[in-house]
């Protein structure tokens, strides 16, 4: 039996207003007054009051560090560059991340961490994060490492499992897992659908998650059941691929009515296999991958807004992070548990390129 008994978090320090990166992105894909209205829409339309950066640039200070100072960005930075600048950025977000895990338990030392498992979508080099990580961390040069890449936004899930897995099949197993992503290192700035609404959604995060076998005092989170399913009639409309100048998403109109038309299937099939139903669900913790999948998941499940508020004030804070953003939305369901809430459950999903649908249900510990 395993359970999560801390999850960290942290954020780049550039602070960008919705309306700010609006401007931005008007000015840099050159729009007539007609298509910069429209964008303004979808962004004013997002539910994202702020979203978080390792670039200044897409601030109202007009600062540059990344972009050229030329209004069309040119010449626009490559691939390269955007992974040389992962590769700087990412090890510090991570380690704050993990941080705020030791913050929270202080028993917990380096070296007793038997497994690493780092997420990550928006950038790869080798040797890669997770050596950085043991390095900088003080974790034992033997500690067991895995790196789950270039799944998108339902990766964290993955990790999770994995981490499951490791400490069912190991009593002694202390897991760590570590979710990193730079998304607002690949703007795109032809002016396609795609690349309006993507650039309207994401940003910077990180999250890391301590998995263990053993019962902390405070709340823990014992993953009870996970069960994933694939929605193949949306498979060209959520993709990530990589490209000359950075990595390229679509992402289409229709993700939202695509996951609205699974979730109801998902979430029977989850709950049928430990004989639960929805009445048995306390708590929601739901990737806000934008507004709209938030209220096609309402729809179909029966949830008000007050019930997946958590995953609203998420996406109004900090945007959609990929893989990190479900479990700062975990973080915050679980704020503030005490001992009523002893044995309650949280049902969690997020989604991604496929079009993939995972969810996991979890129950409450508190000692």
């Amino acid at each position: 039996m395993s359970y999560i008994t801390a999850i960290g978090t942290a954020n780049p320090p550039h602070v960008h207003r919705q309306a700010d990166i609006a401007n931005f992105m008007v000015k840099a894909m050159a729009l007539p007054a007609a298509e910069a209205r429209t964008l303004h829409a979808i962004f004013r339309a997002s539910g994202i009051d702020t979203r978080h950066s390792v670039i200044p640039d897409y601030g109202s200070s007009g600062e540059r560090t990344f972009y050229p100072p030329a209004d069309n960005l040119e010449p626009f930075p490559s691939t390269k560059q955007r992974m040389d600048l992962f590769r700087t950025h990412a090890p510090d977000l991570s380690e704050q991340a993990v941080e705020d895990v030791w913050r929270q338990r202080p028993e917990i030392t380096p070296g007793t961490i038997t497994h690493l498992v780092v997420v990550s979508c928006t950038g790869m080099y080798a040797p890669g994060l997770d050596i950085d990580l043991v390095k900088r961390l003080g974790l034992p040069s033997h500690v067991q490492r895995l790196c789950i890449n270039f799944m998108g936004c339902y990766a964290a899930f993955n990790g999770l499992k994995i981490a499951d897995q490791y400490c069912q099949t190991n009593p002694q197993a202390r897991v760590l897992v570590v979710c990193t992503e730079l998304c607002s290192i690949h703007f795109q700035r032809e002016p396609t659908t795609d690349n309006l609404l993507a650039n309207a959604l994401f940003a910077d995060g990180a999250a890391a998650v301590l998995v263990e076998n053993d019962i902390r005092p405070g709340v823990n989170l014992e993953p009870v059941s996970f069960y994933c399913d694939l929605a193949p009639e949306g498979e060209q409309d959520m993709a990530w691929t990589v490209g000359d100048w950075g990595f390229e998403m679509r992402l289409s109109a229709y993700v939202p009515e695509i996951i609205r038309s699974g979730i109801h299937h998902l979430t029977e099939r989850l709950l049928r296999r430990i004989r639960y139903t929805r009445r048995d669900v306390d708590f929601f913790a739901i990737h806000p991958g934008g507004r709209k999948i938030l209220e096609a998941i309402e729809g179909e499940l029966g949830l008000s807004k007050e019930e997946n508020a958590t995953a609203y004030g998420v996406l109004k804070q900090y945007g959609n992070m990929s893989s990190p953003t479900v479990l700062f939305v975990l973080r915050e369901v679980i704020q503030g548990r005490a001992v009523d809430d002893d044995q309650k459950t949280v049902l969690s999903f997020a989604f991604g390129p496929g079009l993939t649908l995972e969810s996991m249900l979890l129950k409450i510990h508190f000692r």
